[in-house]
């Protein structure tokens, strides 16, 4: 399924297998607006959709056999059920990150219950998670913390989330030397081995067609990037992107950008228009032989597998986590919200490629004396986290070239033929 505005992303791998892929084209339901957070509204809308897929499905010569629906249409298991078929979630995010997610809405009342003064320093303890994650209240992401007990909206959410634990499989971008332990756990919670590692899911480093593509078209200012980049000695430039959501306060850019110019290192800076009047005055001038500023969208794959790359600053979102591993870039983690609070203590805590700079939303601001040591350091010798970035990059080669993933994705791929 895919919406008519978005076919264009979908037709270059039907005409691929034009037998084996169809496409089924739907007009983006009409957000009622929530309340509460934005995200739960257009969750919601998405249900109106039930009806019109039963239709489609009663009608075609050839029904689906099962439905690979995204971790936020928890709805679908329960339309899976009415078509009599399978329902196989897909979780873009991390094995780790979902454990802690779907733990904390199983107990999110006794939770709050507990920390029912809203402390945001509250300490979470998820003893029966691997390596009994820790963290404050503050890192729970807001739709968890502003969950109202009884609240249409929120129970209509959370119940969604709870029933991709009920499905018949779980299908994550991930891979098992990153994160096997909570695939382990993961397949032990649902109480079936029906659970697949099957990324990263990027493309190949043979793709350059597909890596400059990935994520959107590219301007003009390309030929110049990677140009400059070609000029740089290896691993000697840090690359700075915080996804496309997060805008910096004026606060965190002139922290950021402060750091920069004290340090030594060359950098790339994304900046998104909306918020590059928070740049400093004359700033792009004073770093004009050291440094470019980007107001435009990158294909940040193809940039971090650059030889003259060294070093991602990142808001942990997993798909940037997942191509700087697969890339062998270290990290220097920044999380805001949601879910990146779990993927930068996976980095820094468990596997060891990178280290912290910041953390927080608009108030969180970096030590800007603190953080451009940090830059220079992190570029320079052989330091451990560098030597671990390049093992993790192996091993997630492998996966995907007849490896732990390929394995999953074969497993899963010869139970659906056989249903």
């Amino acid at each position: 399924m895919i919406t008519a505005t978005d076919t264009h992303l979908l037709n270059p791998l039907i005409s691929l297998h034009p037998s084996l892929l169809h496409k089924l084209i739907y007009n983006e339901p009409e957000i009622t607006p929530s309340p509460h957070h934005p995200l739960i509204a257009k969750v919601i809308s998405t249900q109106k959709l039930f009806d019109f897929i039963v239709q489609w499905f009663q009608s075609h010569p050839s029904p689906p056999v099962a439905i690979v629906s995204d971790f936020l249409l928890g709805w679908t298991s329960e339309l899976a059920s009415r078509l009599g078929i399978r329902r196989v979630v897909f979780s873009p995010s991390g094995a780790f990150s979902s454990s802690i997610i779907h733990t904390l809405w199983q107990s999110i009342d006794e939770i709050k219950a507990r920390n029912h003064n809203r402390d945001d320093n509250f300490l979470l303890a998820l003893q029966e998670i691997p390596n009994l994650p820790e963290f404050p209240w503050r890192h729970v992401p807001v739709i968890m913390r502003d969950y109202i007990k009884g609240d249409q909206d929120f129970e209509s959410f959370r119940t969604g989330m709870l029933a991709n634990m009920t499905s018949w499989g779980i299908m994550y971008n991930t891979f098992e030397n990153l994160e096997g332990v909570y695939i382990d756990y993961m397949k032990k919670y649902v109480g079936h081995n029906r659970v697949w590692a099957v990324g990263p899911l990027l493309p190949e480093k043979d793709d350059p067609v597909a890596i400059m593509k990935r994520g959107g078209s590219s301007g003009s200012l390309l030929d110049h990037l990677f140009t400059w980049l070609d000029e740089k000695v290896d691993e000697s430039v840090v690359y700075i992107c915080f996804g496309s959501q997060v805008v910096l306060s004026e606060r965190q850019m002139h922290a950021l950008t402060g750091s920069l110019e004290r340090s030594t290192v060359g950098f790339i800076l994304c900046v998104k228009e909306s918020g590059s009047s928070s740049l400093p005055v004359g700033f792009e001038d004073r770093m004009a032989n050291r440094g470019l500023v980007v107001k435009d969208w990158v294909p940040q794959l193809a940039i971090l597998r650059h030889p003259a790359v060294g070093l991602f600053i990142t808001h942990c979102g997993w798909n940037s986590i997942l191509e700087g591993i697969a890339s062998g870039v270290m990290m220097l983690t920044w999380p805001m919200i949601a879910d990146q609070f779990a993927n930068a203590a996976l980095l820094v805590d468990e596997m060891g490629v990178g280290k912290r700079a910041c953390e927080g939303g608009p108030e969180s601001v970096p030590d800007v004396v603190e953080l451009a040591q940090l830059m220079d350091e992190s570029l320079s010798g052989n330091r451990p986290e560098r030597v671990k970035i390049k093992e993790l990059k192996r091993a997630a080669t492998k996966a995907v070239k007849q490896g732990t993933s390929t394995r999953d994705l074969d497993v899963f791929v010869e139970l659906i033929s056989e249903m």
